[in-house]
């Protein structure tokens, strides 16, 4: 077993290795860029390496900085975590040229299956299905037109080099595929150095399920069952569960063994993932494989009690796998929700900021992975995932209940995050039927996501936990208070009443029995609400103004005396200024490109400007006709949220 190991990564995958490198005994280094001078794995970690400024091009993504690291530390092996280096193949031959074990497959293994249109080709040949498409190399958008038209539309452009929804879209005719297949280009370019993209048949209605598999140096390879990651948004994983709500003992046992097959193919040693597409027919559909630990791993370790930074660990020091595919067992359900810095409000636009504060849930079934603290910042440099949050529980049910109580928990302020989101996901019928897709998000939320413009279920909590926030009463048993909750503005009646150490609170016709120990200042509102426990985030926005958050309904509230609340809803709103006439930025980014100069005449649609945050171009377009009168920003400038970059005469 080795005795000191390096991690060539950051944040939360960095924190999550060093946690079992020390139950194993192993001591830890971690490098860090000039951004992450004061980062929670620096901190964690036994040693620290500065390797560069806060590019991840001169930092992270340095090879010969890094196996200098591990020479100044004497570090024996190095694992990658997850992004950045973890599947380039020259970082794992560039190791083992200086004599340095590489956590994970061997180079071989990463580049064969690192490139998509290969990987195909030799799924196919192992026997895998795959999606009908056109794995050449496309050399412009009328090459990829004519293809797309004999394949079908839609089809999916994906970067050869491509993961993480980078470099990826999806196109329904020739015009969708032409800005499609040079925005695919430009991301795949700007995020792996390799534009090439290819074209494949759109699965409509789609899962996208995958099998984790184990493969030792000594020829042995199992799988420890599938991961349903269908909610996505944008391409990217936002809710995972094991196992699959939608898989069949049969289906479950022929995706296992194509992932197996393909693993021995290629002569995999490691923990690898083999994704899946699967259709509503349970047809099943080679994606990629991801020759990495992945993001969502925690679901898989609590349902089969493996530790899979461990197996890795323990497979790249050359020991063999203990079991055989019939011992690996699996108990009870796990959902994991990704918490990212970004403003759900505001079409997820990236937030950065400081954490001011910084409070995970705790207890029973809930397993918090992060890489943050309170005070630590999130910056554009880098991924905006703040924790992953994992229940677990006996059964489906249970887990979805677990999250629901955990993510009402998950206080955190200083920049705005996606937590009231992953509890609307949570908190729907469809999700708790399991009725997933990847279109999950866009058909549940076609409009974004908003506070509901009618009462929900969520409301009769948050009317109790505004009136007790506001409306305190004397102890005496008598006294008896009346109250107006102004909910988005709307109304609601509310009377409150001591009856021994509760409350009776009246809403409306109903009445229910409420107690709760909050005081003024705290965060949380834990309620005891008629039979049910149930907790509110609690934000004091001014005098008797709150913003209240429970089972992802936000809503503000303004707490008033009956005549105050009468008097208030007859004052004139004030209209918000108008902004018509500019173009704001929508997030903070780089202005990479403005397309068009002043004085120019645009049509509605026409791209103006294009700002490029986490890797990720934004195009930016005209809502209507008009003429550019003035640019207020320069293409290279970094821009802050609203920032104006143009106005229209």
């Amino acid at each position: 077993m080795f005795r000191k190991i390096l991690i060539a990564n950051r944040g939360e995958i960095a924190c999550r290795i060093i946690k079992t490198a020390r139950r194993l005994g192993i001591a830890t280094v971690a490098v860090y860029s000039e951004a992450d001078a004061g980062a929670l794995h620096v901190r964690e970690a036994d040693e620290a390496v500065a390797i560069g400024p806060a590019a991840a091009a001169q930092s992270y993504l340095d090879i010969e900085r890094i196996v200098a690291a591990c020479r100044e530390t004497g570090a024996e092996a190095v694992h990658p975590g997850y992004g950045f280096l973890s599947e380039r193949p020259q970082f794992a031959a560039a190791l083992a040229a200086a004599g340095i074990v590489f956590i994970g497959p061997t180079p071989e293994a990463i580049a064969a299956m690192g490139d998509k249109i290969e990987s195909k080709k030799l799924a196919h040949r192992a026997g895998v299905s795959t999606v009908p498409g056109h794995l050449g190399v496309i050399a412009d958008a009328a090459e990829a037109a004519r293809i797309a038209r004999d394949i079908g539309y839609p089809v999916m452009i994906k970067a050869s080099a491509g993961g993480g929804g980078k470099g990826m879209r999806i196109a329904h005719d020739d015009g969708e595929l032409r800005d499609g297949f040079r925005a695919a280009q430009s991301e795949a370019r700007a995020s792996f150095g390799d534009d090439r993209v290819f074209l494949e048949k759109y699965v409509e209605e789609p899962r996208h399920i995958e099998i984790q598999v184990l493969g030792d140096a000594h020829g042995h390879v199992v799988h420890l069952g599938e991961r349903e990651c269908s909610i996505q948004r944008r391409h990217q994983k936002v809710i995972e569960e094991a196992p699959s709500p939608f898989l069949d003992a049969a289906t479950r046992a022929a995706m296992g063994a194509q992932a197996v097959a393909l693993a021995r193919a290629v002569g995999y040693r490691s923990a690898g993932t083999v994704e899946f597409i699967v259709d509503r027919n349970r047809r099943f559909y080679f994606l990629e494989m991801n020759t990495r630990l992945q993001v969502e791993h925690p679901v898989t370790e609590l349902v089969t009690g493996l530790d899979l930074v461990e197996w890795m660990i323990r497979i790249a020091a050359g020991e063999p796998l203990p079991f055989a595919q019939d011992d690996i067992r699996q108990s009870g359900w796990a959902i994991e929700a990704r918490l990212y810095a970004e403003d759900p409000e505001r079409n997820f636009l990236p937030s950065i900021g400081r954490l001011v504060r910084y409070r995970p849930p705790a207890g029973d079934g809930v397993r918090v992975d992060s890489g943050v603290c309170e005070g630590a910042e999130i910056t554009l440099h880098y991924d905006p995932m703040i924790a992953k949050l994992i229940a677990y529980g006996a059964d489906r049910a249970a887990a979805i209940r677990r999250l629901g109580d955990a993510l009402d928990s998950f206080y955190v302020a200083g920049l705005r995050h996606n937590a009231a989101f992953l509890a609307a996901i949570a908190a729907t019928a469809r999700f708790a039927e399991g009725r997933l897709s990847t279109d999950f998000i866009a058909e549940e939320f076609p409009n974004g996501f908003a506070p509901p413009k009618g009462p929900v279920p969520a409301d009769r909590v948050i009317l109790a936990a505004a009136a007790l926030a506001e409306a305190r009463l004397p102890p005496a048993p008598e006294g008896r208070v009346e109250r107006v909750v102004l909910l988005d503005g709307a109304p609601h009646k509310v009377t409150l009443s001591r009856d021994g150490g509760e409350y009776r609170v009246k809403l409306g016709s109903r009445e229910v029995r409420a107690a709760t120990d909050w005081r003024p200042g705290d965060n949380l509102m834990h309620l005891a609400l008629g039979r049910d426990s149930v907790t509110v985030q609690v934000e004091r926005l001014g005098a008797r103004q709150f913003r209240l958050v429970h089972r992802g309904v936000v809503r503000r509230a303004q707490v008033l005396p009956p005549r105050a609340a009468e008097l208030l809803l007859t004052m004139p709103e004030k209209p918000p200024a108008d902004t018509s006439r500019l173009v704001l930025s929508p997030m903070p980014g780089l202005l990479s490109a403005l397309v068009v100069d002043e004085g120019q005449e645009v049509k509605a649609g026409e791209p103006l400007a294009i700002v490029e945050a986490m890797k990720m171009e934004n195009v930016l377009r005209a809502e209507r006709d008009g003429k550019v009168a003035r640019l207020r920003a320069r293409t290279g400038d970094s821009l802050t949220v609203d920032q104006v970059i143009l106005e229209f005469e």
